[in-house]
């Protein structure tokens, strides 16, 4: 015999359906949640098919985005062969029935007919700390992506306020670039700390370098305020 469970994955449940080969469905189907106590019951399940069949069924999904990762994972602790399917394969044999709305059932049930039509490889595991390593990259690159978009918002405000002030210092986002644009926001509360003020705040932010370059960097600040197109910043939101 060659048995197969169908499991159409949701957020945060499964429609179970199994087979116990080609044209012999094995019981009605049924959820489970993505508990440990119920994937639990899930291996229990498998462990009955195997025992009626003296085979460890395969287990065939598609693959959902997030939602199965905590279901293969699952799987793969307890040493589970499964089927990973792209979801168009799949979609090709739901698009041929003659169904009219989807139905979780359904769906678990076409998933192990599907299985019996093709001949498909069981997905490598890949063990948790690859998919780990690639849940880090992706989200690496959605924290760089909203760090570049967050700069490039500054830069356009910044050329809205202040457009002189990033020839003030050499990096516009070190530590006492920032912290000064934190203390004097606006053109007028520049003009109005005057050079030995905006001095001492250099220095304070920057401790390890001379007051000699802090006074010359206080008078940058107030050069670049003067030539500045606009004196006064109309709107508010940008404060």
């Amino acid at each position: 015999m060659n048995p197969v469970v169908g499991l159409d994955v949701a957020k945060g449940e499964s429609q179970v359906q199994a087979f116990l080969d080609q044209s012999k469905p094995y019981g009605k189907s049924f959820s489970i949640k993505h508990t440990r106590e119920e994937l639990d019951h899930f291996i229990r399940f498998l462990k009955e098919i195997e025992g009626v069949t003296g085979k460890m069924p395969m287990i065939i999904l598609e693959s959902t985005g997030h939602y199965h990762s905590s279901v293969i994972q699952y799987l793969e602790e307890q040493e589970i062969l499964y089927i990973l399917l792209n979801p168009i394969i799949s979609y090709q044999t739901k698009k041929s029935s003659l169904r009219k709305v989807k139905t979780d059932a359904i769906d678990a049930y076409q998933l192990c007919v599907l299985y019996y039509k093709e001949d498909f490889e069981p997905y490598k595991i890949r063990g948790i700390q690859l998919l780990d390593l690639r849940n880090l990259s992706r989200q690496q690159g959605i924290v760089t992506n909203m760090y570049v978009e967050a700069k490039l918002q500054f830069h356009t405000i910044l050329d809205q306020m202040f457009p002189e002030y990033r020839k003030v210092l050499g990096d516009l986002f070190s530590r006492v670039s920032l912290l000064m644009l934190k203390e004097y926001p606006t053109l007028e509360a520049v003009l109005s700390a005057g050079e030995s003020k905006l001095a001492e705040s250099v220095r304070e932010y920057c401790s390890s370098r001379s007051g000699q370059w802090a006074s010359e960097k206080a008078k940058k600040i107030i050069d670049s305020a003067s030539r500045n197109p606009f004196q006064k910043n109309v709107s508010k939101s940008r404060n």
